[in-house]
């Protein structure tokens, strides 16, 4: 007798085993071939800083802070040594140039200035003499010429008359010839005496040159001589703010020591020491700015100066236009100094990423609670943004913080 075989049905329950079986088999095959297998940590977001990537104007500067100086300083030093003998002008005082500062006192030196006076004046007083006897030796000469002018010109006609009368044979050859003997004498005379002060003369020129040299030279040393005792006197150069040590009255002053300053009120300019790694991108003319009391002011680079110490080198600032009222000699001002011409770049603002991953690589979001990592090359860099080369385009959100504590996951997950 044949067995009656009976269909199976499919119960409810049955359904839902092989429901069940397939949804897993499905959820492992998605998961093998369609799931993230990135590594993945879970941050919060609230302890990281999103910047987005912008297009805007790039300026490559340099962070730095200059110190306020006065645009002018003239250095009072000692040009002769002493010992204070009265103090006129304090620290702080608003001088005219030409005010006395300090007077100083220096017996040694005022005693060898009136030797040298005494000396230049003896030395003065012969040359003088020596110009007079030339002088009077000249006026002799000259009188003796005058006299036998005078007697030449009473000859001369006299001579002349007796000479036709001798030819009309009215008065005797003797007196004649006794005449014409005088006044030939006195011709003769009169050239040899003119011929003696024509070359004395030319020695008398070259004496009163030397001897008016040799005058006028000692009485500029007298006058030098005279103004060592000036120097004893301390006296502004120029108008402008005294600023000097505290002296005390006999403090003992050493030749060319520093006394104090004197500084130009009202003009300022502003010296900045620069790291030397910059030194082949820095020139004069290079701008600058700096905010001051809520305003910002422009500078420019006047004056580099050449020597290098501890690996940094100095320029001063100028303000190109306005200058801050306010500023004081001495005052700190934090700047900005431009390296080159403005250009429209791709910025990302700076961050502490840049340490950890060199500016190779970034965290980008791709959605409000993912950021993923993305290869990007970055270009020059000032305080503020990042030039992006590649990797990064214009709306990208980029974790700008610091990455330390990401390790090497490839997907952030913002919580």
């Amino acid at each position: 007798m044949d067995r009656k075989i009976e269909k199976k049905t499919w119960t409810v329950k049955r359904i839902a085993t092989f429901g069940g079986i397939g949804l897993f088999v499905a959820f492992v095959l998605y998961m093998f071939i369609f799931a993230d297998r990135r590594s993945t940590l879970i941050i919060e977001r609230d302890k990281i800083t999103i910047a987005e990537v912008k297009r805007g104007e790039f300026k490559e500067f340099i962070p730095q802070t200059g110190t306020v100086e006065p645009s002018r300083t003239v250095y009072l030093d000692a040009i002769e040594g002493g010992n204070i003998k009265r103090i006129v002008s304090e620290s702080g005082k608003m001088l005219r140039k030409g005010d006395v500062i300090l007077e100083l006192t220096n017996l040694n030196r005022e005693l060898s200035v009136l030797q040298q006076e005494a000396s230049f004046n003896e030395s003065i007083n012969r040359a003088r003499e020596t110009r007079l006897n030339i002088m009077r030796n000249d006026l002799e000469q000259r009188q003796t010429l005058a006299l036998i002018d005078n007697q030449l010109n009473i000859l001369g006609p006299q001579y002349d008359r007796q000479k036709k009368l001798f030819e009309k044979k009215l008065i005797s050859k003797q007196e004649f010839e006794r005449t014409e003997a005088d006044y030939k004498y006195n011709v003769e005379r009169r050239r040899i005496t003119y011929e003696v002060y024509k070359n004395d003369s030319i020695d008398r020129i070259r004496q009163l040159r030397a001897v008016t040299q040799s005058e006028q030279q000692m009485t500029r040393s007298l006058e030098g001589v005279g103004k060592i005792l000036d120097n004893l006197v301390i006296r502004a150069p120029i108008d402008g703010q005294l600023s000097t040590p505290h002296w005390e009255i006999g403090q003992a002053v050493q030749t060319g020591q520093r006394l104090g300053q004197v500084d130009i009120v009202g003009s300022y300019k502003v010296r900045v020491p620069i790291d030397e790694l910059y030194l082949p991108k820095i020139s004069t003319g290079l701008p600058a700015t700096t905010d001051f009391a809520g305003k910002t002011y422009l500078l420019k680079i006047t004056y580099i100066y050449p020597t290098i110490t501890n690996g940094r080198f100095e320029v001063d600032m100028d303000f190109d236009g306005e200058t801050p009222q306010g500023i004081r000699r001495g005052q700190s001002l934090r700047m900005r100094i431009e390296l080159g011409q403005a250009s429209e770049e791709l910025l990302l603002p700076v961050g502490g990423f840049y340490k950890d991953t060199g500016g190779n690589w970034v965290y980008v979001l791709d959605r409000e609670d993912r950021a993923v990592k993305r290869n990007i090359k970055l270009g020059r860099k000032n305080s503020e943004n990042f030039e992006v080369l590649e990797g990064l385009q214009p709306g990208d959100r980029v974790i700008t913080s610091s990455y330390e504590n990401f390790g090497n996951n490839e997907v952030l997950k913002l919580n």
